[in-house]
């Protein structure tokens, strides 16, 4: 009898703790969430699965801002390039059934295709290393995004382009690769892309909330999709679905994509060593590798490794992230090209996993002589160099090129994390030189003490507000990409469209800096004393926009 009490005291006792951590993980998530998607603006909707069971499932802020409609869970986005899993699986799909080879070269698929020479296969498709341009790259993409085309039709307008390198020599990430798969799978098929997706995917395994995108169909639970520009939310802009294609034009639900990869788990479409293709670890002809499997990038989170991708088309942003190790899978989406779900993901991932990033409340104390150990310039491979200073106990990192230094903090004496946790510094002596390891998750590089000097920062001014003011607007740079440039009291920043907005710094009163990269903008005015335009400096190039 006692054993037995024994026995059920236990039981309670560890469904009490899982209770309790289920309802920490929650707190959490739902803190990370609504700390970046606020009730009254654009949403998000985010679920989290453990053995394919839901854990987490919650939605946020707006679905439709114009009629004031809440978020939920069931609203259906445009997933943007998420979709290239989909073109993927289909391509494997019909390598298992014997119609077609990854070693093909696409003239077999599409004759007059000018491959200059080279032999470009549907393997350097899929891993974004042909070399073929990319069309979302075109500044002439801008002045075609409105138009309907079909595949060949649209073929046309990149595959004349000079190619950006030899076939598997490097990796570039590339629509236009996906878009021409698209047309490889309606040629082997015999179906148009949009029905072989339904048919042969989401209806198999019930996904009824996923679609080929569609503006004229009526989609239920639609959540509209929004730019940001000069404070104020916008609609998103248009663009024909016709042309992210394979590449980026599925619809679906945060619910259909964890029966995506539940059936992706369970081999549901292909063989496991099939499907096991689409998460292998690439190299190119030299044998680096590159991070990317088939329509998935090969990663890591605090050292565990993942298999992700995230989305980007006009109005909306989307990450979805596995665990194969943990059965864990994470899917994020929002409605506004404003707000990148892809760093929340990642954290919402680590707490998933019970390995949450560094706080700068768990870093160590050095003394000055430990840290001063470290300073000094590292020079890493593609001549990137790396400056590490030292100011009030403090060190920091600033990469060679970008004005903005980040602190680094203490993680032990010789290893050092930045503020976002899965970037790190481990520091060590070799063959008596000093050395860096500069880590960002799966990437690792390693950089050599050099005798050069870091530059001297650049000296920032005080404009006024009212100054400020004059520069507010949006400039367009180009057809379809704009610079929304918007001041807050004494500081101002800079947005580019479906980009991250970023602060500027004023070395004079017309003349501003970035931080984050290498770029610098110049505002101008006209005749009468307005301001009706700027140029923005970046990569050796001047690009001049007029203010809309």
């Amino acid at each position: 009898m006692k054993k037995l009490l024994k026995l059920r005291l236990l039981a309670i006792l560890l469904l009490s703790i899982s209770v309790v951590s289920a309802q920490s993980l929650e707190s959490k998530i739902d803190k990370i969430l609504t700390e970046q998607f606020k009730s009254n603006e654009t949403g998000v909707s985010a679920l989290v699965a453990k053995d394919g069971k839901v854990i987490y499932r919650k939605a946020f802020g707006k679905a439709n801002l114009e009629l004031n409609v809440n978020m939920t869970s069931d609203n259906v986005f445009e997933i943007g390039s998420i979709t290239k899993q989909f073109t993927s699986v289909a391509i494997l799909m019909l390598l298992e059934e014997g119609k077609l080879s990854l070693e093909d070269d696409i003239t077999k698929f599409i004759p007059d295709y000018p491959t200059k020479g080279k032999k470009i296969t549907v393997h350097h498709l899929l891993t974004h290393t042909s070399g073929i341009k990319s069309y979302t790259g075109m500044s002439k993409f801008g002045k075609v995004m409105t138009l309907d085309k079909s595949p060949l039709k649209f073929i046309d307008f990149f595959k004349n382009e000079p190619m950006d390198f030899d076939p598997g020599e490097k990796y570039k990430y590339n629509n236009s690769g996906y878009f021409l798969l698209g047309y490889i799978i309606e040629k082997v098929s015999g179906m148009s892309y949009p029905k072989f997706i339904k048919e042969r995917i989401f209806d198999k395994i019930g996904m009824n909330n996923s679609y080929y995108g569609s503006y004229t169909e009526v989609i239920k639970n639609r959540a509209s999709g929004y730019n940001k520009r000069g404070g104020k939310f916008t609609n998103a802009q248009y663009i024909s679905l016709s042309l992210p294609y394979a590449a980026g034009s599925i619809m679906s639900n945060v619910d259909d994509m964890l029966k995506w990869q539940t059936a992706i788990s369970n081999n549901t479409f292909v063989k496991k060593e099939i499907i096991n293709k689409a998460f292998t670890n690439y190299t190119l002809n030299n044998g680096d590798k590159i991070n990317y499997g088939y329509g998935w990038s090969i990663n890591e989170i605090n050292d565990v490794p993942t298999i992700e991708h995230g989305g980007a088309i006009p109005g909306y942003l989307s990450m979805g992230i596995s665990v194969p190790s943990e059965n864990i899978y994470v899917i994020v989406f929002s409605n506004c090209g404003c707000k990148s779900p892809t760093n929340t993901a990642i954290r919402i991932a680590t707490l998933a996993i019970d390995k949450p990033t560094f706080e700068k409340s768990n870093s160590v104390s050095l003394s000055q002589d430990q840290l001063k150990k470290w300073v000094g310039t590292y020079q890493f491979k593609n001549d990137v160099i790396r400056y590490i200073t030292l100011k009030d106990n403090q060190l920091y990192s600033k990469r060679e090129g970008n004005s903005y230094s980040s602190e680094i903090y203490p993680t032990s004496e010789n290893t050092f994390s930045f503020e976002e946790g899965y970037i790190t510094y481990r520091f060590s002596f070799e063959d008596g030189k000093k050395v860096a390891y500069f880590k960002n998750r799966i990437n690792e590089s390693k950089g050599v003490f050099t005798n050069q000097k870091a530059p001297k920062e650049k000296k920032e001014v005080k404009v006024s507000a009212d100054i400020l003011k004059t520069y507010d607007g949006v400039y367009e740079l180009q057809p379809g990409f704009d610079l929304t440039i918007e001041s807050k009291g004494d500081k101002i920043y800079a947005q580019a469209t479906g980009q991250s907005q970023f602060e500027l710094f004023a070395e004079s009163e017309t003349k501003f800096f970035l931080k984050v990269v290498k770029a610098s903008v110049e505002f101008h005015k006209n005749d009468k004393g307005q301001v009706d335009a700027l140029t923005l400096f970046q990569g050796g190039r001047e690009m001049k926009a007029k203010k809309k």
